[in-house]
């Protein structure tokens, strides 16, 4: 359905294109159709009509209900751009830091011209295996992108960063993509949740309101399998600095030591969180689809509308 739909100049959210990630997940209430493999725990309801349009071959016309509105809607293809590794350096057991420079175009320019907590398809030289990734840093004018990126065992783009991947190497960039961006005509207070490389998008935001001195009540709740994964603690504390308002919890599920925070998974600390009390919040979370379910139920235990609720699956590695 993503070809069918780009045929007719409509480029719809995707991401991983792999069944994996659940950003094209849509509802199919008409016509016949059939559905590839997914990834196990992959976020569709398939007896309502549920469907992965990455994964859809339509056997008739279709009519299909897009969890988005139609202003949302690509008409123009997002043109490739590209970029020169800088940086590639470990951050925690099994991640690494991505920076990037955009190369100057003549037609594109070379800013990186994003909204914080979008994300670009990032492909492999030589080859047709794309992957997406959110930024974590701000956009600029100087065309600089940085990636947090968990490396999965036996995965494509994983494989190629552990293995082969230089400074100096030559990328090709699409985007930006992607609708987890903040809400900021709301005037509630904000909790935003990572885990593990789920950081990356709630730290492009979370910068963003630092860059503008913004006072709203925050919270950030960074959740972590065992503390070896941490990252990024120098950046969090400048943020507390920059964002008085701003209270961090770090969760750590299964600490390996003296580990003397929460212990205890993301959602958790959620859920802690509501249990003091007082108006609910926005919610922004990144992650894996366990986290997000947990804290979707959590937020519903505790009354939170899904109106109020903002998320972004992790996709591929």
């Amino acid at each position: 359905m993503l070809d069918a739909a780009e045929a007719a100049g409509l480029y719809l959210h995707a991401m991983c294109r792999e069944g994996t990630c659940g950003v094209c997940h849509a509802h199919v209430s008409e016509g016949r159709y059939t559905h590839g493999p997914i990834a196990e725990g992959a976020l569709i309801d398939a007896q309502s009509g549920g469907v992965l349009l990455c994964r859809c071959r339509p056997q008739s016309d279709l009519l299909i209900a897009l969890p988005y509105p139609l202003a949302d809607i690509h008409r123009q293809p997002i043109q490739p751009r590209g970029a020169t590794i800088v940086e590639l350096a470990s951050a925690g057991s099994d991640a690494v830091v991505l920076k990037l420079a955009v190369t100057p175009d003549a037609k594109l320019g070379q800013a990186a011209d994003f909204v914080p907590g979008q994300y670009m398809e990032v492909g492999i030289p030589g080859t047709t295996i794309r992957r997406a990734y959110s930024m974590a840093n701000l956009p600029n004018w100087d065309g600089q992108i940085e990636f947090l990126i968990r490396l999965k065992p036996g995965g494509a783009f994983s494989s190629w960063l552990a293995k082969q991947a230089r400074v100096g190497d030559k990328v090709e960039l699409r985007g930006p993509f992607g609708r987890f961006v903040l809400d900021e005509s709301s005037t509630r207070p904000r909790c935003f949740i990572g885990g593990g490389c789920g950081f990356a998008p709630v730290l492009s935001m979370l910068r963003h309101l630092a860059e503008f001195q913004d006072m709203q009540s925050s919270t950030l709740i960074f959740g972590v399998d065992r503390e070896d994964e941490l990252f990024a603690t120098d950046v969090v504390k400048e943020l507390q600095a920059a964002l008085p308002m701003l209270r961090v919890t770090v969760a750590v599920w299964h600490p390996q030591g003296a580990w003397h925070g929460f212990v205890g998974t993301a959602a958790e600390a959620f859920a802690k969180l509501l249990d003091q009390g007082g108006e609910q919040p926005d919610v922004y979370v990144c992650g894996p689809p366990k986290l997000l379910d947990s804290v979707q139920s959590v937020a519903a235990a505790h009354g939170i509308p899904p109106s109020q609720i903002f998320t972004e699956h992790l996709g591929a590695a």
